[in-house]
């Protein structure tokens, strides 16, 4: 940042340009003093702002637009709930920044008492030597420099002051600096205990922001109905979750800290520069304008390229995502170097667009440090002359440059603090999209009837069922379908690839609703019913691909019910024909299972999962093709599994096997969106050319022969 770099370049610059000038300034360019000159040119040091830089997503608004005014106040509401921190945060602040910005205007003071002890000090040598007047010698001493021996007395002329002999005449300087320096120190005291608070404050204020964004982010995401999860990957959901929340929560906290400082910083320093001199000011605010407009230009491009960049980072995120959950299949066909390609190009396309960012950030940065450069060698210029003429001090022309350099600094961090308001807006768009969307079917706990679970008989009726998904919304799934189950008897529904056996079980679960029609359990809608507790309650699922999760057996089995003991999680398992190769493992029940449960084979995994079934307890069990996929020893011991958990309940099997279909009560045959035919297993069979008989005969071959 050549502000910040410029400052310690006058201090030399003005003891070479006031060598000349006379005998009480030619001082200054020995050696202690100007060393002491130039530490004091660079104590700003430790209040230099620091910036970190964040990546974000930008489809804001156009600043200025409506839309980009309500997006910017919603982001504000985000700190509402943590307003007292944040004013405790803003009042440390304007101390912390009044203490220094007091820095250069401190500095420049002492640097006019140093020398003007040194005027007189040198005034005193003068006189008791029998040396004319200091205003003749001055004279002398430009013509001829005096020699670093002919100079008695401590070389340090700040110990000189101190340590001066008569305390009559010097009692004032002897205490004043001492006093000064203790003062400063103190005030500097005070400063780094608000800078502390401060960024305490802010660095939790912004956690707890994020922490709360996430939270809800979250929660509304999983209230949403499936057809969301159908439209949106997983991956772009988790991008938004991680760092689009991230970035909205430091612009509420980081960024309005650095913002605030900047503008603080910006206004003291200017006010103090015109306190000094106000011609030096007016040149020096001729880098504002320049400094403005590149502002707005290189804010523009980063909200156009972090729009491009968020998009593109999504882009990977879902290839990686993906990608990872499904790697045994990127192995079995080993497409290793096919995948990487991929997600190469995806990387690169995020890469090309920083490097444009870096390009503009590269003139940006250079425009605005030439500008810094040209106005400080015109303040070199102006101010040399009016030093010399008298016009100001050394010590205020000190104080001008140190105020320079921190308006300087001040400008380019409000630039930057607002290329990152322009990131932050466009991922508080894409954040309150997530928000805003409203779910028709609520997953969490929520307005709707709650029956008495024990008084609930399982009797399902679907009635004049129209459905389509809704991401497809031009396949006709159902058309006019209408059957009904009896309370706890077992319902097998069958037919063709593409019929809708599974979406029945969708339905009656309610994860969509039907276009037209009415799904009734025990004469009440579903519609009517608290879904999470429909859910919680009464119905009990079981998919032909069984989803564990990343965690020990006893923790998927006690998914559906957490307060189980592991008594019941044991007696459950047991029930399923699991308990004896659960308790083969080493680790028995705290068995860590692996993603998805890939530790285990397939049909280990479906008695696991009938056993979360059964330690539920469900009045309505659904069981989604949950042998079609096994081996006819696993198959055994999982339909044994069955038969248990069938028991007294209202059963929906959606199956393929015949072994299956045979021990159900009913069988409903499903062809062109409606019931092609429903009955018992021998009825179904008996009918000549029926469509049930057909499907069985395809099954079977020739082993099935026509009685006629």
């Amino acid at each position: 940042m050549s502000f910040l770099q410029a400052s310690a370049k006058p201090a030399s610059a003005i003891s070479t340009r006031l060598a000349a000038s006379g005998s009480s300034h030619h001082l200054l360019s020995c050696g202690p003093p100007r060393m002491h000159v130039l530490q004091l040119t660079r104590t700003h040091n430790p209040w230099q702002r620091v910036r970190f830089s964040s990546s974000g997503t930008s489809s804001s608004p156009k600043p200025g637009s409506p839309g980009f005014w309500r997006e910017l106040r919603r982001i504000a509401l985000l700190a509402r709930p943590e307003a007292l921190p944040l004013t405790g945060a803003v009042l440390l602040l304007s101390v912390s920044s009044a203490v220094t910005m007091s820095v250069p205007f401190s500095m420049g003071k002492i640097i006019d008492l140093v020398l003007e002890g040194l005027k007189e000090e040198q005034s005193a040598k003068s006189t008791d030597s029998g040396l004319p007047d200091p205003a003749q010698s001055q004279a002398v001493a430009a013509a001829e420099p005096t020699k670093p021996q002919d100079v008695k007395g401590p070389s340090n002329p700040l110990g000189a002051i101190l340590e001066r002999p008569d305390p009559e005449s010097q009692s004032t300087e002897r205490v004043s600096l001492p006093l000064i320096f203790g003062g400063l120190l103190a005030v500097f005291a005070v400063g780094a205990a608000a800078n502390t608070g401060r960024v305490i404050l802010m660095r939790l204020t912004g956690e707890k922001i994020v922490f709360s964004l996430r939270r809800r982010l979250f929660q509304n995401i999983m209230k949403q109905d499936i057809a969301f999860f159908d439209r949106n990957q997983g991956g772009e959901l988790v991008s938004r979750l991680s760092s689009d929340s991230l970035i909205v929560g430091r612009t509420v906290t980081n960024n309005l800290s650095d913002g605030l400082r900047s503008l603080a910083m910006s206004t003291m320093g200017v006010g103090m520069m015109a306190y000094i001199n106000l011609k030096l000011t007016m040149i020096m605010m001729m880098i504002v304008p320049p400094v403005a407009l590149s502002a707005v230009w290189y804010g523009r491009i980063v909200r156009d390229l972090s729009k491009k960049t968020q998009d593109a980072v999504s882009e990977a995120t879902k290839v990686s995502t993906e990608r990872f959950g499904n790697v045994r299949t990127v192995r079995a066909f080993a497409q290793e170097h096919r995948e990487i390609d991929l997600y190469t190009d995806k990387a690169r396309a995020i890469y090309n667009l920083a490097r444009r960012e870096a390009t503009a950030s590269g003139f940006f940065f250079g425009g605005t440090g030439f500008a810094g450069n040209a106005v400080m060698l015109a303040l070199l210029y102006y101010g040399g002359s009016m030093v010399t003429s008298g016009a100001i001090t050394v010590g205020e022309l000190t104080s001008f440059f140190l105020y320079t350099a921190y308006v300087g600094g001040s400008m380019i961090g409000i630039s930057g603090v607002y290329s990152d308001l322009m990131k932050g807006v466009g991922a508080s768009s894409r954040l309150f999209n997530l928000l805003d969307t409203k779910a028709e079917i609520e997953s969490l706990p929520s307005k709707g009837l709650q029956l008495d679970p024990d008084r609930v008989k399982g009797h399902i009726q679907l009635r004049n069922i129209a459905f389509t998904y809704p991401t497809r919304s031009d396949v006709q799934i159902f058309k006019d379908l209408s059957f009904e189950v009896e309370a706890g008897t077992s319902v097998a529904i069958v037919g063709h690839s593409g019929s809708g056996k599974s979406t029945v079980a969708q339905l009656i679960l309610r994860f969509y609703d039907p276009s037209t029609g009415s799904v009734t359990i025990d004469g009440k809608d579903v519609k009517d019913l608290d879904v999470a507790w429909l859910r919680d309650n009464l119905i009990g699922f079981v998919s032909q691909e069984p989803v564990l999760f990343a965690a020990t057996i006893r923790d998927n089995i006690a998914y559906g019910r957490p307060s189980a003991s592991l008594e019941d999680i044991q007696s459950a398992a047991e029930q399923a024909n699991a308990r004896e190769f659960i308790e083969s493992f080493p680790d028995g029940f705290d068995t860590f299972v692996g993603e998805k449960g890939y530790a285990l084979s397939g049909g280990q995994k479906q008695r696991i999962a009938i056993a979360r079934a059964l330690l539920k307890n469900p009045k309505i069990l659904v069981l989604d093709e949950a042998t079609s996929a096994l081996d006819a020893t696993s198959e055994y011991l999982v339909s044994d599994a069955l038969d248990r958990l069938v028991e007294g309940r209202t059963v929906i099997t959606i199956a393929h096997r015949l072994s299956t279909i045979m021990k159900a009560d009913k069988i409903i045959m499903l062809e062109s969106g409606q019931v092609a035919e429903q009955g018992s297993f021998a009825e179904l069979m008996n009918i000549p050319n029926g469509k049930f008989r057909e499907l069985v005969q395809r099954q079977l071959g020739d082993a099935v022969e026509d009685d006629d």
